[in-house]
């Protein structure tokens, strides 16, 4: 028989972390009943609907464990009675009706305050952070070093996208590549970073395997990838299947996860195979995770390798031109890169570790092997 009928926690989770999880194991273990209420002010970097997502997936299959959230944008003073009085009006809003508390679980000296307003016990464990040393100052200072204490929605949600994007036969693959050994060549958790291959190319090959057995049925002439068609339908799907590619990798791997393309990259080719780009494509764009950085192949200087599943040579200096335009306008990061192998991995390397405020590439900058 549990000892609490309705627990109640309260947090910023800012971002939701293991010594979170502790507490509302703990709170489900002693009560019939949980409400988790998260509490995020609009000038907190990570949303409210992403941190009350990423608990509900952890705790969906405990019907006991109900998560809520709310904004709550009061400043805290933990001696100003009226400033109480505002953050437990907006805890109570976030209850049922007439639902009641008899415990409040915290890991923070005020659960005790906290409690006494609730008219309910205080439970307050794990105040010293000796049970999970983690919190969510230091998990926001510094993701990678307390990767272990993050769910997997949580670690898709904080991981930093490098995009490798480019005309065909311009060293994306190889680039992206590279670049994903070059970060596990790190160790500690950059052991686990995730590369995503580009699914349209998976579907070409798909789509030209399936139109040569059908002409063999048919004993017609073998077709080429320049005549197969494209739709919207084949769009839809590379909008879906590179999406979800991106996601899975993104929840199994490291604080960086490099892409060869994206859906950006996927527009730009929707409207060289169709003519436009639907406005479906573009809604998906805008509601990709955040990037980090976008790297261009340049097609300067790179010999075109035509290994049946491409267009043509003449088509590259249109393509990365249009790719520039893009970039242009997004508002994302992003460079271009040109010259050898070694130089492209360097380049990048240098602007990723730019953008994540480290001032030394700590001797990352070498080729990986050639093989993977």
């Amino acid at each position: 028989m549990s000892l609490f009928q309705h627990a109640l926690v309260i947090g910023k989770f800012y971002p939701p972390h293991a010594g979170h999880h502790f507490l509302i194991r703990s709170a489900a273990d002693a009560a019939e009943r949980v409400t988790v209420v998260v509490m995020a002010a609009d000038s907190e970097t990570i949303p409210l609907d992403d941190r009350v997502r990423w608990i509900r997936e952890v705790w969906r299959g405990d019907s006991q464990v109900r998560v809520v959230g709310t904004v709550d944008n009061i400043p805290v003073d933990y001696q100003d009675p009226e400033i109480w009085d505002g953050h437990v009006a907006l805890m109570r809003e976030a209850l049922r009706p007439g639902e009641s508390i008899d415990a409040v679980f915290s890991s923070e000296e005020y659960g005790y305050e906290l409690a006494r307003r609730f008219d309910a016990a205080p439970v307050v464990l794990d105040v010293d952070r000796a049970t999970f040393p983690v919190s969510g100052t230091e998990v926001r200072a510094d993701p990678a070093a307390h990767w272990a204490d993050l769910e997997p929605a949580v670690r898709a949600g904080l991981a930093r996208r490098v995009i490798v994007l480019g005309a065909e036969s311009t060293g994306t693959t190889t680039l992206s590549l590279d670049l994903a050994r070059a970060l596990r060549a790190r160790g500690g958790v950059h052991a686990l970073t995730g590369w995503v291959a580009e699914y349209g190319r998976e579907l070409t090959a798909a789509k030209l395997a399936v139109a040569r057995g059908v002409a063999a049925t048919a004993d017609g002439p073998m077709p080429t990838v320049d005549r197969l068609e494209w739709d919207g339908r084949d769009f839809a799907l590379v909008r879906k299947r590179q999406a979800e590619a991106e996601e899975r990798a993104a929840r199994a791997g490291g604080p960086v996860l490099v892409c060869d393309t994206d859906l950006l990259a996927t527009a730009v080719w929707e409207e060289r195979y169709c003519g436009r780009t639907a406005p479906e494509t573009w809604a998906a764009v805008a509601t990709q995770a955040r990037r980090e950085l976008y790297v261009l192949t340049s097609h300067e200087g790179v010999a075109f390798e035509d290994d049946g599943l491409r267009d043509g040579e003449h088509l590259r200096e249109w393509m990365s031109g249009r790719f520039r335009e893009v970039l242009g306008a997004s508002g994302q990061r992003w460079i271009e890169v040109r010259g050898s192998r070694e130089e492209r991995v360097e380049a990048a390397l240098r602007a990723l570790f730019r953008g994540l405020g480290e001032e030394r590439l700590q001797g990352f900058v070498e080729v990986p092997p050639t093989n993977p």
